[in-house]
């Protein structure tokens, strides 16, 4: 009986995964590929260091790799387990699914796993890869590809509207951290704020040029973020330490963007770069319709996976909100189009 992609997913996504918290939904789709008489394996995957990573688990959590047994894959389905928080479950209506994950990725696990049944049908040598840790750090990613099969293509799902990527951005994350002086806030010329160093610093990068690849159209212009700030104790105390973190979406190598923020904040603060994964393009196949995703995937840490292609069905626009959703129908056009786009590769 074939795979239903629409209750793949309602399974999938009534199982909390958010990242450094995969386990469950890692050891599901074990139990699941196993039963569906693939060969699969477990990668383990270290949780981070909890004094540097707010959130991180203490859980099992690991990559999941199927493949028929015996068969050294040509094209390998690949998207991650791990989903941003808060947890929401599976609810439905006649044309859409709703819940955490359900297009951010765990509507795409479920449509992959409908084609790679498919596609190994056809004769088509396919293997299944589910990441770990996309959404922070991409240290499932990084696992994997110490582990490769010897697959010549590799086609990454993330919401793409069902349209094939030309390029994805890549992504800078950036922390500074300012040391003060603490003193009496009625006496500031007894102390040194960090706040307001790191707020000066943070000013002039705000004012920085950033890359722009103007071929990409309005898609290929860097954007920065400044997603979280926080120092100081109280008040009516000068702050002696505050800090900032910051994802800069990238066109184009990072080299020169790191080298202008390290002079723009100068001895204000200490600088870090906690993530770099590079700027990507890609071909274009057939006449599948196209689009440039302005966020980051795992494709820069699946380098050895093979030629890198990047199609899903869901909208970015409702990932990472509380109105998550993918449609019943694009779920089963994203098995349609997994099935041919592997095929045309292989062919």
């Amino acid at each position: 009986m074939p795979i239903d992609p629409i209750q793949l997913t309602k399974q999938l996504v009534d199982i909390e995964s958010t990242t450094y918290c995969e386990g469950p939904a890692g050891a599901f789709l074990y139990e699941y590929l196993t039963d569906q008489r693939y060969a699969v394996e477990r990668t383990r995957v270290a949780q981070p260091d909890h004094s540097c990573t707010p959130g991180a688990g203490n859980g099992d959590r690991f990559n999941v790799y199927a493949a028929l047994p015996g068969v050294t894959p040509d094209v390998v389905l690949s998207t991650h387990m791990d989903t941003v928080p808060p947890y929401f479950g599976c609810t439905e209506d006649d044309e859409f699914l709703y819940g955490r994950g359900s297009c951010d990725a765990k509507g795409i696990i479920a449509a992959q796993v409908a084609a790679a049944d498919r596609l190994r049908e056809a004769g088509v040598k396919v293997g299944l890869l589910f990441v770990v840790g996309e959404e922070r750090d991409s240290a499932g990613a990084a696992v994997a590809n110490l582990h490769p099969k010897g697959s010549k293509f590799l086609i990454n799902g993330e919401p793409t509207d069902n349209r094939l990527a030309l390029a994805s951005k890549g992504a800078l994350r950036v922390e500074l951290r300012a040391k003060g002086k603490m003193a009496h806030s009625a006496y500031p010329e007894l102390g040194d704020s960090a706040i307001d160093k790191l707020i000066a610093a943070l000013h002039d990068i705000l004012a920085m040029p950033l890359p722009v690849e103007p071929d990409l159209g309005e898609s290929g212009a860097s954007t920065l973020n400044i997603g979280l700030i926080e120092g100081g104790r109280a008040p009516n105390v000068i702050a002696d330490k505050a800090e900032a973190h910051i994802l800069i979406r990238l066109v184009g190598p990072a080299d020169e963007t790191k080298q202008n923020i390290i002079k723009t904040v100068g001895d204000r603060a200490d600088v870090t770069f906690s993530l770099e994964l590079p700027f990507v393009r890609m071909r274009k196949v057939g006449n599948l319709p196209t689009m440039v995703a302005k966020f980051t995937t795992d494709i820069p840490s699946l380098t050895n996976w093979g030629e890198p292609f990047l199609l899903g069905p869901g909208s970015i626009h409702v990932a990472h909100t509380p109105n998550e959703k993918i449609s019943k129908k694009e779920l089963h056009e994203a098995v349609d189009l997994y099935t041919d786009l592997a095929v045309s590769l292989v062919s």
